[in-house]
């Protein structure tokens, strides 16, 4: 830092200023340190800042998996919130198993995180007491909660599955199935699908749950494991990848969408315009989640109160040509 400053003919304060909170220099000083930092090759020590500001400048972001672009939009969301404010993300796979989400929890701890967002509101025993020790700033999202860790932002799956069994029955379908994950966010969308049928006059659903639902190869396996016991009149399933590999076995077999079954999905990505016939899928707002999440984060580090620490974003049917 001290060569750098010598080369721009600045303190050493003013290179640190240049690093940090750049929008507080003039724009000439500015250019000045940062064509030093290029001509020297000057790489900051964030550990070094860490340890002096008690902020590591970073955010622990724990999703389920990369493999299913459901979250993408959220994580997107939430490094575009925290970029102004030079926070960076550090991004771990929990495998939807609450051991592995633990173990990145002790480690985003161990390495001094300034804050955690978390996908889900169900935890490994022991989770909720570590973070409420280390004191950071958490928001839980994709589900709701009357008792969050700390802050939160998502919407109520339960309800989504209820709206899913609703829309189905108006179409005057009978006969229903359902393929999801066997995560506790997919059990909430099965559980409040099979209540609204039963309210509906339709007391069984077929359904089928996966250890991977990543993938649309795991919809079209799922989906000739169920026709090989029935042919339902309607399929929901917990996210647009398992729809979308729904369709391509109906497709293969001859079955028409929607004429012979119909398909939703769940979480609109865009693979759901895109495919043939468009699906129809529960909307949710996945990348105001991550920006909601970040501004939470944002006004804790800035030693504000949030007005709402619970944000329900709510959801959306939307219908496309699949039912």
């Amino acid at each position: 830092m001290e060569d750098v400053a010598r080369s721009a003919g600045v303190s050493a304060i003013t290179v640190s200023r240049a690093v940090n909170t750049p929008h507080k220099l003039a724009p000439t000083t500015l250019r000045a340190v940062r064509a030093a930092i290029v001509k020297l090759g000057y790489v900051p020590n964030l550990t070094a800042g860490s340890l002096a500001s008690n902020r590591s400048r970073t955010i622990g972001v724990i999703v389920p998996t990369v493999a299913n672009s459901i979250f993408a939009d959220t994580i997107d969301g939430l490094s575009q919130a925290l970029a102004p404010e030079r926070y960076h993300l550090l991004l771990g796979q929990s495998h939807y198993r609450e051991e592995q989400e633990a173990a990145l929890v002790d480690a985003f701890i161990g390495r001094r995180v300034d804050g955690l967002v978390l996908t889900g509101v169900t935890h490994a025993r022991g989770v909720r007491a570590r973070l409420w020790r280390a004191g950071l700033p958490v928001v839980e999202t994709w589900d709701t909660s009357s008792r969050p860790i700390d802050m939160l932002v998502g919407f109520s799956n339960v309800d989504a599955g209820r709206a899913a069994a609703r829309f189905l029955i108006g179409k005057g379908w009978r006969r229903l199935a359902f393929i999801g994950g066997s995560d506790e966010r997919s059990a909430k969308r099965l559980a409040g699908f099979r209540e609204a049928a039963r309210t509906g006059g339709v007391p069984e659903v077929a359904a089928i749950r996966l250890l991977s639902s990543s993938q649309p190869a795991d919809g079209a396996a799922a989906t000739v494991q169920l026709l090989a016991e029935l042919v339902p009149q309607a399929l929901f399933c917990s996210n647009d990848t398992l729809a979308a590999g729904a369709l391509f076995e109906c497709a293969r077999r001859g079955i028409r969408v929607p004429a012979d079954m119909a398909v939703m999905g769940f979480a609109d990505l865009p693979i759901a315009t895109a495919i043939e016939p468009t699906l129809t899928t529960v909307q949710v707002r996945a990348r105001e989640m991550g920006l909601c999440a970040g501004a939470l984060l944002l006004q804790r580090l800035a030693g504000e109160a949030p007005a709402e620490r619970i944000v329900d974003l709510g959801f959306a049917v939307t219908e496309r040509a699949s039912t």
